[in-house]
C-alpha cells in the first residue's frame, strides 16, 4: 500500500499573491487568488476591514449617488477641520459636511469661480509663528487658480489681515501674492507641497518645468522676501513635465514623467542644490506618491516604485515593489485615467493603498518587510471603490465613497457584506508525473461564529473547483485573546477543537473529507465578510499516491 503524502501550508498567503513566475514552482506562502484580503501582522492572511460612514446625513449639493472624490484635514492650533471635495463643490466638517463657497478679496461676496473637478492637493502651514500662527491649507488643481483656506477677513476687510473672521476660501491671487508676471486667471498649478516652512507649487499649463516656492512661514507670498522659483529646464531632458513633488529626509523631490530630481538645502533656498538626477524612472500618477516615513512610494510606467532603492539602484536593473503582480497591474493602470489614481500610506496597518477607480480594484502592498527580491507583498481589493484617501491626525483611514466620507473600521461594506477569497498555487507534492488522490483538507482558522465557509478545491489547472460548505462553531465561551493565539493542537488529532475568544469570535481547526485526483492540487477558502474577522492560520493536505502518468 501506497504511504499518505501531506503538505502543510504553515502560514497560508503570508508571501502574498504572485502572478508572474510558474505556480508550481512558487513557495507554498504565496497565493494566485487573494481578494478582499490583508496580510497581518501575525503573518496570517485575513479579511480586509470595511467601511462606515462618517457623516450621518448626504450633504444635498453632494447628493448620494457622486463620491467624495478628495479628503484633507487641516489642524490650528490642535482644533481640525476636515475639507472634502464632490459634484464640483468643496466642503468641510465631518459629521455634517457644510458646502462652501469661494469669497471674493474683502469677503463682502462670493467670488467668480467655477469648479470642473475634484482633483484637488493640498498641502497646510501656519502664517507666521509662536502662538499667533493661523494655519493655512492651500489647493490646486489643474485649470483653477490656487485656494486658500484660511481666517477671513471681516466683510469689506482687507484681504490677508486676520481679524478674528470665520474661516472659509478665497483665491491666492486675493489673499497674497502671485509670482511675478503671473495673475490669477493663468496662475493655475496642479501640484501643491508643504514642506520645510514653505509652500511649493508646479505643474502648471505652459510652465511644467518651474517649481514655485513661498516666502518663509508665509505660504500665501510667492514674490516677496526669500520666494522664488526652482527652473527644471537643464535637468529634465526631452521636454519632460513635472507631475509630483515630495519631501524626504531633507531633499525635496521633484518628480518628472521620466525623470527624478533631488535637490539638498530645501531649508536655506539660497543654496538649494541639484543633489541627484535619476533618468528614465518617473511617475505617471501625481497621487501615487506617498510618504511612509522611511521611504517615498510612487507609481511609475513600470509599477510600483520605492524611491529608496530607486536611488541605491539606479545604475543597475531596478527592482519593483510590485514586480510580483506587475502584468496585471500595468495592464489595469493602462485602462485608467491617471488623475483618478489615488494612493494612501495607512501607518496603523502599514501597508500602501493603490486605487485604479476604473477597474475597481485597490492594490494593497504590505511594507512591515519587503521579500527577499525586493517586492512588497501584495493583495487586492475588489469590492471597496475608494475615490480619495486620507488618514487624519487621529490615525482614521478615511476614504471617499458615493455621498459619504467613509472610516475605514468594521466587517461590511457600510451593512453590506463583501466576499473574501484566497487560493493556493498549484502544488505536485515533489512528484510532478504521479497521481494525487486527495482524502482530506485540514484547516485551522479564525473567524465569527455560525460563519459559513466554502472550502474549494480543483486538480490540473482547472476552475471547475470542487466545493464543500463549513460551519463555524457556536461561540459560547470566552477563554483567550486571538491576538496572543500560538497552535495548541495536535497535528495528527483529527478531530475539530475549538477554543472560543471574545465577541462571538471563535478559532477552530477541522477536518473536510474530500475527493477526486490529479498530478497538482489547489485548494480554496470564500466567504461573506458581514460583521466578523476572518483569517486562516494554517493548512493540511492529504493525498494517497496514485499511478505514474
Amino acid at each position: 500500500m501506497r504511504p499518505i503524502l501531506t503538505a502543510s501550508i504553515g502560514a497560508p498567503g503570508f508571501l502574498g499573491l504572485n502572478l508572474q513566475e510558474s505556480s508550481v514552482q512558487l513557495s507554498s506562502g504565496y497565493a494566485l487568488v487573494a481578494q478582499n484580503c490583508v496580510i497581518d501582522r501575525y503573518g496570517r492572511i485575513g479579511a480586509r476591514k470595511g467601511w462606515t460612514a462618517v457623516n450621518s446625513t448626504v450633504n444635498t449639493d453632494l447628493g448620494a449617488g457622486n463620491p467624495v472624490e478628495f479628503i484633507f484635514e487641516m489642524v490650528d492650533n490642535g482644533n481640525t477641520t476636515t475639507i472634502s471635495a464632490g459634484n464640483n463643490k468643496l466642503f468641510t466638517g465631518t459629521t455634517t459636511m457644510t458646502t462652501k463657497t469661494v469669497r471674493n478679496a474683502d469677503n463682502s461676496g462670493n467670488a467668480t469661480y467655477t469648479i470642473t473637478g475634484n482633483n484637488w492637493q493640498a498641502a497646510a502651514i501656519p502664517y507666521g509663528d509662536g502662538p499667533d500662527a493661523i494655519s493655512h491649507a492651500y489647493l490646486a488643481q489643474a485649470g483653477h487658480p490656487t485656494l486658500v483656506y484660511h481666517e477671513l477677513p471681516t466683510s469689506g476687510g482687507g484681504g490677508h489681515d486676520h481679524d478674528s473672521g470665520t474661516f472659509g476660501f478665497q483665491q491666492l491671487g486675493d489673499v497674497g501674492t502671485l509670482p511675478p508676471g503671473y495673475t490669477t486667471s493663468d496662475f493655475k498649478p496642479n501640484c501643491a507641497l508643504s514642506a520645510y516652512g514653505r509652500i511649493w507649487l508646479a505643474d502648471i499649463i505652459n510652465d511644467n518645468q518651474t517649481v514655485y516656492f513661498s516666502r518663509l512661514l508665509d505660504g500665501s507670498d510667492f514674490s516677496g522676501g526669500d520666494s522664488g522659483s526652482l527652473s527644471l529646464n537643464s535637468v529634465f531632458p526631452n521636454n519632460d513635465n513635472i507631475v509630483a513633488l515630495a519631501a524626504h529626509n531633507g531633499f525635496l523631490i521633484v518628480f518628472g514623467r521620466n525623470n527624478i530630481a533631488i535637490y539638498s538645502n530645501p531649508i536655506d533656498v539660497t543654496a538649494l542644490a541639484l543633489a541627484d538626477f535619476i533618468p528614465n524612472v518617473g511617475c505617471i500618477s501625481r497621487d501615487s506618491v506617498v510618504s511612509t516615513g522611511t521611504d517615498i512610494l510612487f507609481l511609475s510606467d513600470a509599477g510600483v516604485r520605492s524611491l529608496q532603492r530607486v536611488i541605491q539602484e539606479k545604475s543597475l536593473p531596478f527592482r519593483d515593489v510590485s514586480k510580483n503582480v506587475r502584468d496585471e497591474l500595468i495592464s489595469n493602470v493602462n485602462s485608467e485615467t491617471a488623475a483618478n489614481i489615488k494612493a494612501v500610506y495607512y501607518d496603523r496597518d502599514a501597508f500602501y493603498l493603490l486605487s485604479l477607480p476604473a477597474t475597481g480594484f485597490v492594490y494593497c502592498f504590505d511594507t512591515r518587510a519587503y521579500l527577499q527580491d525586493g517586492s512588497s507583498r501584495v493583495t487586492i481589493w475588489d469590492s471597496i471603490l475608494p475615490k480619495a484617501f486620507f488618514v487624519n491626525r487621529n490615525k482614521e483611514l478615511l476614504i471617499g465613497k458615493p455621498g459619504y466620507i467613509g472610516k475605514y473600521s468594521g466587517y461590511t461594506d457600510n451593512s453590506a457584506s463583501y466576499r473574501f477569497r484566497y487560493f493556493t498555487n498549484y502544488f505536485d507534492f515533489e512528484k510532478p508525473t504521479q497521481l494525487k488522490i486527495l482524502k482530506k483538507i485540514g484547516f485551522v482558522i479564525i473567524g465569527g461564529s455560525g460563519e459559513e465557509l466554502a472550502i474549494k478545491y480543483g486538480f490540473d489547472y482547472t476552475e471547475n473547483y470542487l466545493a464543500v460548505t463549513k460551519i463555524l462553531d457556536i461561540a459560547e465561551v470566552s477563554e483567550y485573546n486571538s491576538a496572543q493565539y500560538t497552535d495548541p493542537f495536535d497535528n495528527n488529532n483529527d478531530e475539530a477543537v475549538a477554543a472560543f475568544y471574545s465577541g462571538g469570535i471563535v478559532l477552530e481547526k477541522f477536518n473536510i473529507n474530500a475527493g477526486g485526483n490529479g498530478t497538482v492540487v489547489q485548494l480554496g477558502l470564500e466567504a461573506d465578510i458581514d460583521g466578523n474577522p476572518l483569517s486562516i492560520q494554517k493548512i493540511d493536505v492529504f493525498v494517497k499516491q496514485g499511478k505514474t502518468i
